[in-house]
């Protein structure tokens, strides 16, 4: 034990190690202070005014102000891209801009963009208006000549199929009035007898609805004409070009003429008076297309003035962005801080690692010098009964997985880590999932894609899937290394074994080792140096020596995982001084397991190297049906009868060493507590698991119950118990999903890539290469890799974490502008 205390401490084992500091901060240099602070990035403040609303901390103000102008910026950000243009820095420097000048100045711009747009706005619409009054001058002047030269023709055809009656007088239609009294068309209130028309223009999709609310409503009596504009008119509103229709709509009387004005105005129709007369419309075209010419320079004019702007506006964007930013997470830290009338200082509190004493001390000098302050910053460490947060250094390679710790918990702090084991064991059980040095290969390609990309698209904004790959790229990279190396053991290179060690230890006792009615391969040399003997594929006992093969290895992986959490929890206990854990969980779980579940692995490993053909089924079950029954051809060793007679009997002494000791020594520990005895106090972690992370850890020895420790200590213990044995069969997935993805890849070569070679047909052979490539790119390397992946996460988060790790932990976030992003404009 003193050898493993004297080894060198191990940066990512155990998180770093923290102080509660008090800093004095006087008003003058406080600003700077925290400024400081924040390009340090190592200070996590505390909240001292948690139970004041926002609206009642000191700088209230100065955060609102900051929050204007941080949607000032946005606004102008908004605009530079509605505008097309990219925001770029500028290349000259930029002089430095107070907080006040930069709210004058952002003021200024906004108002002036604001007018700029309204002003655009008005001009682009009354554009429009004009533009839709030229197309509804040009297509309706169609339609009234149209009208005029077929007048004589239907003015005759009417007059033969008049019928003189008493209902025709009062049922006559429209068409008859349109050919007897076109003469005196005219739009207006003052002819109440005569046939009149409305012109105007409508959107495309609202045409139909338009036209029979049209014709319901005046009963049929109505001519509706429609053309759809040459050109598309551009929306102010949603700024998209929209296409349109003329109409023309033909009826008689004031009543149906106020009816189709609400209507028009109902469906956003524009109408527009058209004359009749073919000279007056040529006169009024010709001042609206003068018009519209005036307004086209207008509006490019203005656009060219706003663009300039923009773009003086966008060399400095960037900066003034960060700087807003960077001063409104200043003022919400410093609102975090109490403020002292009476003392003129601002109290605050924080954790930071022990090591980063020294450059907060610096940090804290250099501001109380650049503000020219009399009095220095108080910096005071506190002690605390708090439990501090968790902070581990991590690097590109590590923080990665130290990401798929955390995304189960948290570590408690100076918990051991179970990330320093998971950089191996995660891409280890992945690979043993995945084994295909092939498909390993493809995936080696991608990750080192990615790592040679890397400053590059760091820099992006990538999408949320692209984001999430690019995070793992050294989870994909050691994965991919592990997956050529298991696929070098399982010998597959997509399904396809290769003599790449020398020549196979097997021959087929027949012509076909698959067709054999006998055994198949008989061994005449020295077994296959490395991996699986190519001789296996293909023949009949391929699938049970690769089942059993792969069905052994998984259990003993998982034995070798489970003990591992195990004597991680030894250390932990160890390192917090719990001698009780060692004694009463530790012991005895170690016990039980491997005195059934280890003698398991000796079994296989026995059984391997001496080529018996014992039947270990039988073995483990009848070693608790049977224990002192002869093991006759099953025996593998000497002895091995009274072995499984003790290891049984340990694993069932296990259990009650498991559950009874701890809680009634606790007790008793609590009863000697208010005797008066002297003793040092236990840090057991049965008293403190439920705690807040934020709460005062002091021992709650007054709320002691026995009965709830009691029950927690049996749950724990039967929790454990029936987990050994859920937890050795949940590792059996690396068997199943090793032999799926094996059978999927030899499905995918041999009935489609071998099947479509063995026609002559360069088609044919071109679809099968284009069927596997694709079946093997989005099954076996898209879905089998996201499969064994969370098959990994699995097998870590429960059967290896919870051996040990409690993750109750919080993340150490300290205040630091380089955590700042967009999103908290």
């Amino acid at each position: 034990m003193e050898y493993i205390d004297r080894l060198p401490a191990m940066d990512l084992m155990r998180s770093e190690k923290m102080m509660l500091v008090q800093l004095i901060i006087p008003v003058e240099s406080a600003h700077r202070a925290v400024s400081y602070l924040g390009e340090l990035g190592l200070l996590q403040f505390r909240d001292l005014n948690d139970d004041k609303s926002p609206f009642q901390r000191t700088f209230v103000n100065q955060v609102k102000r900051c929050a204007e102008m941080s949607r000032k910026l946005r606004f102008i950000k908004e605009q530079i891209h509605k505008a097309g243009l990219t925001p770029s820095p500028s290349p000259a420097p930029q002089p430095d801009i107070d907080l006040e000048e930069l709210e004058i100045q952002l003021e200024e711009h906004e108002h002036g963009l604001i007018e700029m747009n309204a002003n655009s706005e008005k001009l682009q619409q009354t554009y429009n208006e004009l533009l839709e009054f030229k197309m509804v001058l040009q297509k309706a002047g169609d339609f009234l000549l149209s009208t005029g030269s077929h007048v004589a023709t239907q003015e005759t055809e009417l007059a033969e199929n008049i019928h003189v009656n008493d209902d025709y007088a009062e049922t006559s239609s429209l068409l008859e009035q349109v050919g007897s009294n076109f003469q005196e068309m005219l739009p207006g209130p003052s002819n109440q007898t005569g046939v009149r028309f409305i012109s105007g223009i409508i959107c495309k999709s609202k045409v139909l609805r338009f036209e029979r609310m049209l014709f319901r409503t005046t009963r049929g009596n109505m001519l509706f004409n429609q053309a759809p504009t040459d050109d598309q008119i551009l929306d102010p509103a949603t700024n998209e070009l929209v296409e349109k229709i003329v109409f023309v709509v033909f009826f008689s009387g004031e009543q149906a003429r106020v009816k189709i004005l609400k209507i028009c105005e109902a469906f956003g129709a524009n109408c527009y008076p058209v004359a009749e007369d073919t000279i007056r419309r040529r006169q009024i075209t010709r001042e609206v297309l003068s018009h519209l010419s005036d307004l086209e320079t207008t509006l490019e004019a203005g656009l060219r003035h706003r663009d300039k702007a923009l773009i003086s506006i966008g060399f400095h964007l960037a900066k003034w962005m960060n700087m807003v930013r960077r001063e409104k997470a200043v003022y919400d830290t410093l609102n975090m801080l109490n403020f002292d009338v009476t003392k003129k200082c601002l109290v605050g509190e924080g954790w930071c690692p022990i090591f980063a004493k020294t450059k907060i001390q610096e940090a804290l000098q250099r501001a109380t010098t650049d503000s020219n302050s009399q009095v220095g910053v108080i910096f005071h460490v506190m002690h605390s009964v708090e439990s501090p947060p968790t902070y581990f250094k991590t690097n590109h390679l590590t923080n990665a997985y130290q990401e798929i710790v955390d995304a189960y918990g948290v570590a408690k702090y100076q918990e051991a880590n179970p990330a320093v084991y998971t950089i191996i064991t995660f891409p280890f059980l992945f690979a043993v999932m995945f084994g295909d040095w092939g498909h390993g290969i493809c995936l080696l390609l991608g990750a080192l894609f990615l790592i040679a990309r890397e400053k590059k698209l760091g820099s992006q904004k990538l999408g949320s899937f692209m984001e999430m790959l690019f995070g793992g790229r050294y989870v994909l990279l050691l994965m991919s290394l592990f997956s050529i190396y298991c696929g070098l053991i399982y010998n597959e290179f997509f399904s396809v074994p290769f003599h790449i060690f020398g020549n196979s230890a097997y021959r087929c006792r027949d012509t076909t080792c698959s067709d054999s009615r006998s055994v198949g391969l008989v061994k005449y040399q020295d077994t296959y140096p490395f991996g699986v003997d190519p001789s296996w594929r293909g023949s009949r006992s391929e699938l049970p020596f690769l089942n059993s093969l792969k069905m052994k290895m998984s259990i003993l992986f998982g034995i070798a995982q489970m003990n591992l959490g195990i004597i991680l929890s030894y250390f932990n206990a160890r390192y917090f001084g719990n001698s009780l854990d060692i004694k009463y969980q530790f012991v005895p779980q170690m016990i039980f397991l491997n005195s059934l579940f280890g003698y398991l692995s000796l079994l296989i490993i026995i059984k391997w190297c001496s080529g018996s053909q014992a039947d270990l089924y039988h073995v483990m079950i009848y070693m608790f049906l049977s224990p002192f029954e002869d093991l006759g051809e099953n025996k593998l060793f000497w002895g091995q009868n009274v072995l499984q007679v003790i290891l049984l009997l340990l694993a069932v002494i296990a259990v009650p060493w498991m559950l009874f000791p701890k809680p009634f020594i606790l007790k008793r520990l609590h009863t000697e507590r208010f005797q008066g005895r002297s003793y040092t106090a236990l840090g057991t972690s049965d008293i403190y698991d439920d705690e807040e992370p934020d709460s005062a850890r002091e021992p709650h020895l007054e709320e002691f119950n026995f009965s709830e420790v009691f029950v927690h200590q049996m749950i724990h213990s039967i929790e454990f118990v029936l987990g050994a044995v859920s937890n050795t069969a949940s590792y059996l997935r690396l068997w199943a999903l090793s032999l799926a993805h094996s059978e999927l890849s030899t499905v995918f070569y041999e009935k489609v890539l071998l099947l479509a070679w063995g026609y002559d047909n360069l088609v044919i052979r071109l679809v099968g290469l284009a069927v596997f490539s694709f079946a093997t790119a989005f099954i076996l390397l898209m879905m089998e890799t996201l499969s064994a992946f969370l098959h990994a996460l699995r097998l870590h988060w429960v059967e290896f974490q919870n051996k040990f790790y409690s993750g109750d932990g919080y993340k150490f976030r300290p205040f630091s502008f380089a955590a700042l992003n967009e999103d908290e404009d």
